[in-house]
């Protein structure tokens, strides 16, 4: 497994020193391999059944991937040693003539903040770089059962606190594969950045505030954040756990979808999504509809598009795709006005939880557990120079008192008053439009120098509406910037609509057509 260093950059290939030697170039005559670079779940799945591959040569070729150019990005933290062994036994399953489950073979990357029992999970802190949790993180666990193989982990934001790039004390910088002078955003850059480059098919990325839909944004990527008690957290490390989200990032809305539906549901090691019971839909895919623009009644949410704060490039891609989803069938409300400023300056809105979290998610390790409180990292200097402002101001917030019974207390969502009013107004503000969704761009400026992500960090919208509100948002490409530089566009709809969400994305994807890899990770030969 790759060293658990401070190390940047380690190659990814000493994880690869006791697997199977590379296949050998194509000769003439031979068969080409299957080639891995922006495939699909259903091309990879299709290419296994009809014997064009086999599930070993497809997470074989990832590996490949990964061996060859992570050097660049730095997006992997550690590999699966057992990888090639698990596409062992679901290539044997296949021979035997047993049914493949919906994620049969697909190599997927998973963030550093997801527990997984084989390997470590760091949280992206070097105090975390010896933890291997007692078991799975539920959607691992979910993935995994529906014949997905967790091929390599993926570096973040230490303790997830940076929406502006993925730098940790346990693996160091992760950089953005289409230009890699620029940041990825954060926290979940790794994923992004891996699923860009085609080291995995897909990905898991959890979202506080922004971090799967700004980094997908600046990924070319699709991403969605979830309604709030949707989907589980349990045994993703917590930021704040009453705004946390996991999810699925992935490059096309189908991959997503199929991913999606697998992992939502209820999980009762999550309080939150008893209030989701239910509201799950049978099969997200049958939302996708080439043709799913067509009808919809769209708002386009201009209080986040101001002109004066908005890069001229991304407005002009963002005018563009308004003009795209008019021509694709839909009835655009334009504006749709809707003070988002003022809700935002709400009283209890958001409070410091971050160490209260971590007491609960470090019991859950047992007794192996290499802390009991996370701010013991500001005795012994266990953390980034820039994690540092980030711990300190968790310091005065009780350990093991829950928030809603603190001095001042700080309710959980379902009981803020102050969120729950946003949403209110939101929903009604929607209703009284008649509108299906809400668009903005997920981002008003480009991807910032990687060695100035603080001081160019603007424009990041993903923190505005969902966070707050608890409605689902997704993030599709919307096209690019100084020519290399992706941009996205972020759909809003009501809680428990992913599946409007699905088909608008879809439809405007498929009458789109903006993703493209990024320049400098060809397939190998």
């Amino acid at each position: 497994m790759r060293s658990q260093s401070n190390a940047a950059g380690a190659s990814a290939g000493l994880l690869l020193l006791t697997l199977a030697a590379v296949p050998a170039a194509c000769r003439p005559g031979t068969t080409p391999p299957f080639g891995v670079v922006e495939t699909t779940i259903a091309e990879v799945q299709a290419a296994i059944r009809d014997g064009t591959a086999t599930c070993r040569e497809v997470v074989r070729r990832h590996l490949d991937r990964i061996e060859a150019y992570d050097d660049r990005v730095n997006a992997i933290t550690v590999l699966n040693p057992r990888a090639l062994e698990r596409a062992d036994a679901l290539d044997a399953s296949l021979a035997a003539g047993e049914d493949p489950a919906p994620l049969f073979c697909v190599p997927m990357l998973v963030k550093d903040n997801f527990d997984t029992h084989d390997m470590v999970t760091t949280g992206g802190s070097v105090a975390l770089a010896d933890n291997v949790p007692p078991d799975d993180a539920d959607m691992v666990r979910r993935i995994r059962e529906a014949g997905a193989i967790v091929i390599a982990k993926t570096n973040m934001a230490e303790w997830a606190f940076s929406p502006r790039q993925s730098v940790s004390s346990s693996f160091d910088t992760t950089r953005n594969a289409y230009a890699l002078d620029r940041v990825p955003a954060g926290s979940s850059g790794g994923t992004a950045s891996g699923v860009a480059a085609s080291f995995g098919l897909i990905g898991l990325g959890s979202d506080t505030g922004n971090s799967i839909r700004g980094p997908s944004a600046h990924l070319a990527l699709v991403g969605i954040r979830s309604t709030i008690g949707l989907t589980s957290r349990d045994g993703v490390i917590p930021l704040s756990f009453d705004r946390d989200i996991a999810g699925p990032m992935g490059r096309t809305v189908e991959d997503v979808a199929r991913v999606f539906d697998v992992v939502a549901g209820y999980d009762p090691a999550d309080p939150y999504t008893e209030a989701g019971r239910g509201r799950k839909e049978e099969d997200y895919t049958t939302f996708l509809d080439p043709d799913g623009v067509r009808g919809a009644r769209i708002g386009v949410l201009r209080a986040l598009v101001d002109p004066e704060e908005t890069d001229d490039e991304i407005l002009a891609l963002f005018d563009a795709a308004v003009g795209d989803l008019g021509r694709l069938g839909a009835e655009i409300v334009d504006p749709f006005s809707f003070d988002v400023a003022a809700e935002l300056e709400r009283e209890g809105m958001f409070c410091r939880r971050f160490r209260y979290d971590m007491w609960v998610y470090l019991r859950s390790l047992g007794p192996a557990a290499p802390l009991t409180d996370v701010l013991e990292v500001l005795e012994d200097g266990r953390y980034s120079d820039y994690a540092e402002a980030s711990l300190r101001r968790n310091q005065g917030a009780p350990l093991d008192i829950h928030p809603s019974e603190w001095d001042e207390p700080c309710p959980d969502y379902a009981e803020n008053e102050g969120r729950q009013g946003y949403l209110a107004n939101l929903v009604a503000a929607m209703d009284a439009e008649r509108l299906d969704a809400v668009i903005y761009p997920s981002w008003l400026c480009v991807p910032a120098h990687i060695d100035r992500g603080d001081e160019e960090y603007c424009g990041d919208n993903s923190q505005r509406v969902a966070p707050a509100t608890g409605m689902p948002a997704i993030t599709v490409p919307m096209g690019f910037t100084r020519g290399s530089l992706p941009a996205g566009l972020q759909i809003l709809a009501r809680p428990y609509d992913e599946g409007v969400l699905f088909r608008l994305a879809h439809g405007y994807e498929q009458g789109t057509r903006h993703r493209r890899a990024p320049d400098g990770f060809p397939e190998l030969p």
